[in-house]
C-alpha cells in the first residue's frame, strides 16, 4: 500500500517514514529540502533496510502537484507535514507562511478530492488552543485567536479540511494536534536538524551542552508555576511517529467515527523548562550553562494534553519518559557534532 509523506525528510516526517516502512507500507516522500537534508534518506535506509521513493517538489507549484498525482495514481493515504514552522519567523514573514502552509494544503486536497476514497492525516499543533482556560487541554477546548501567523495557519488548515470533509464524502481526515516533540531515533540515524539557531528548547540545550552555543536563555522565572518557568508537554518523536501510523490505519480500516476527527498527541504530563534542564544534566552528566532572562513575547504559562481520546479511540499511548527523550537527543547531538 503506497503512502505519501510530505515533508518526509523533516524531523517528525522522517521518523514517521521509518515507522510506516517498519509496518510494511511503501512510502513516497515529497520534500523541497528548504528545511531538511537529503542525507536523511540514508538514515531511513540504515534503520529500515528500505529506501523510500523520493520526489523533490515544492507543493506551492500547483501544476507539479497535479503531475505528481498523475504519476502516482495509486496513493492510498497522505500524511501532510510539509510546512514552515518557526513562530518568530512567521511574525516577520506572514505572507511566506500563508502561501506555504495554506497554498500547499489546498493544492493537495484538490487532488485528493478527485479520488474515489482518500485518507488524509494533517500535522496540526496545540498552538491552536493558545492560553487554555483549563489544564490538561482536551480536544473540546475552545480555539483561541492565534498568537502568531504560524499558529493561524494551523487553525485555518484545520478549518479548510473540515469544510472540505463536509462536502467531499470521499475524503477521510484526521488532524493530530501535537504538543512538543523532542528526541531522536534510538539508533541515532535520524533526529532533529535545526538550520541556524534552534527555535526549540531541546536542540538549544543539546547544542549548549556540546559547546556550540555559549549559554541557554531561560525566558522568565516569574510564571505562576512551581519553579516559575513555563510548562510544556514534551513527547518523544518516536511515540509521535507511531501515532501517525495508528491514525492512518484507523482511516484505512474504516474505523473512524466521522470523516473528520481530531486528536491531541502528548504525554499528558507537563514539564517545566528547569525540569527539562535537570533531566538533561542527569542523563548527560554535563552541567548546563544557562541564565534567566526576561519573559519572551507570546509565551504562554502552561500547556499539556489530555490524551484520553487518543488513548481510548486510537489505542495509542506515549511510552517514553522525559529522560528517555533527552538521552536520545543528547546522543544524536554528540553524533552530528562528531
Amino acid at each position: 500500500m503506497k503512502i505519501l509523506v510530505t515533508g518526509g525528510l523533516g524531523f517528525i516526517g522522517s521518523h514517521t517514514v521509518v515507522e510506516l516502512q517498519n509496518e510494511g507500507f511503501e512510502v513516497v516522500i515529497i520534500d523541497n529540502l528548504s528545511n531538511s537534508s537529503i542525507s536523511v534518506l540514508d538514515g531511513i535506509y540504515n534503520i529500515t533496510g528500505k529506501k523510500p521513493i523520493f520526489e523533490k517538489l515544492d507543493l506551492r507549484e500547483k501544476q507539479k502537484v497535479q503531475d505528481f498525482f498523475k504519476k502516482y495514481n495509486d496513493i492510498e493515504g497522505v500524511i501532510h507535514f510539509a510546512a514552515s514552522k518557526a513562530v518568530g519567523e512567521s511574525v516577520e514573514k506572514p505572507l511566506l507562511y500563508y502561501e506555504n502552509n495554506i497554498g500547499s494544503l489546498v493544492y493537495l486536497l484538490q487532488e485528493l478530492t478527485k479520488k474515489e476514497k482518500a485518507n488524509f492525516i494533517f500535522s496540526s499543533s496545540c498552538t491552536v488552543y493558545g492560553q487554555a482556560d483549563k489544564l490538561p487541554i482536551t480536544e473540546d477546548a475552545p480555539i483561541k485567536k492565534a498568537e502568531s501567523p504560524y499558529g493561524n495557519t494551523k487553525q485555518i488548515g484545520e478549518e479548510i479540511i473540515q469544510d472540505t470533509c463536509k462536502v467531499e464524502k470521499a475524503l477521510q481526515a484526521i488532524s493530530l494536534r501535537y504538543f512538543n516533540p523532542i528526541g531522536a531515533h534510538p539508533t541515532t540515524e535520524i533526529g532533529e536538524l535545526p538550520i541556524g539557531v534552534p527555535q526549540n528548547l531541546v536542540p538549544f540545550i543539546t547544542q549548549t551542552g556540546v559547546g556550540m552555543r555559549e549559554c541557554l536563555s531561560v525566558f522568565g522565572n516569574d510564571y505562576p508555576t512551581e519553579d516559575g518557568t513555563c510548562i510544556r508537554d514534551y513527547i518523544h518523536v518516536v511515540d509521535l511517529a507511531k501515532a501517525h501510523v495508528v491514525a492512518l490505519k484507523r482511516l484505512l480500516n474504516n474505523e473512524n467515527a466521522e470523516n473528520y476527527e481530531v486528536f491531541n498527541l502528548g504525554t499528558g504530563k507537563g514539564s517545566s523548562v528547569l525540569e527539562v534542564i535537570n533531566s538533561f544534566e542527569k542523563v548527560s552528566g554535563e552541567k548546563l550553562n544557562y541564565k534567566i532572562v526576561d519573559r519572551r513575547q507570546g509565551d504562554i504559562t502552561a500547556a499539556y494534553a489530555d490524551t484520553t481520546r487518543a488513548n481510548k479511540k486510537l489505542g495509542w499511548k506515549a511510552q517514553s519518559t522525559l529522560d528517555d527523550a533527552m538521552l536520545s537527543a543528547w546522543k544524536w547531538q554528540q553524533k552530528i557534532n562528531n
